[in-house]
């Protein structure tokens, strides 16, 4: 049996690829130029608290989704995983953790950032509903009742 050559792409490829490695370690030259070992245990702890908490709590709330809102699923899901990305990259904003040095630096207020929030979460959720229900309307518009 012979194994597979590697597929090495093109040179212009090859050079992307060793510029964004060359990139990723400088990244982490600087990260960790501070206090390496709290930035690795918060890595470390940020990996074993999605594994072993966070993968299984929301594994089991999309289970449950699935089987009660069968094939419309991804009308709860798309509108969910967009708010919980928001959160994400919010956090610190969204639950004023750091207002003043987000003032600080910037010289402009982090007022509001919960409630802008929570509005794009509604507005994803609501426009969500209504194409659900845009859809359900024409599924039923072709059913076989429609023409008899």
């Amino acid at each position: 049996m012979t194994l597979p050559r590697p597929v090495l792409g093109s040179p212009l490829h090859l050079l992307l690829l060793l510029c964004s490695f060359a990139l990723c370690g400088y990244a982490g030259v600087r990260l960790l130029d501070g206090d390496w070992f709290m930035i690795a245990l918060w890595f470390v702890g940020a990996a074993v608290l999605h594994d072993l908490v966070l993968l299984p709590l929301y594994a089991a709330a999309d289970r449950a989704l699935v089987r009660s809102t069968g094939r419309w699923v991804n009308h709860v899901r798309v509108p969910a995983a967009l708010s919980g990305l928001l959160l994400l990259v919010w956090f610190p904003l969204i639950t004023g953790m750091v207002s003043e040095r987000y003032a600080g630096v910037t010289a402009l207020s982090a007022d509001g950032y919960t409630a802008r929030w929570l509005l794009v979460t509604a507005a994803l959720f609501g426009g969500s509903a209504l194409l659900l229900v845009v859809r359900v309307r024409r599924a039923r518009g072709r059913g076989p009742s429609a023409s008899g």
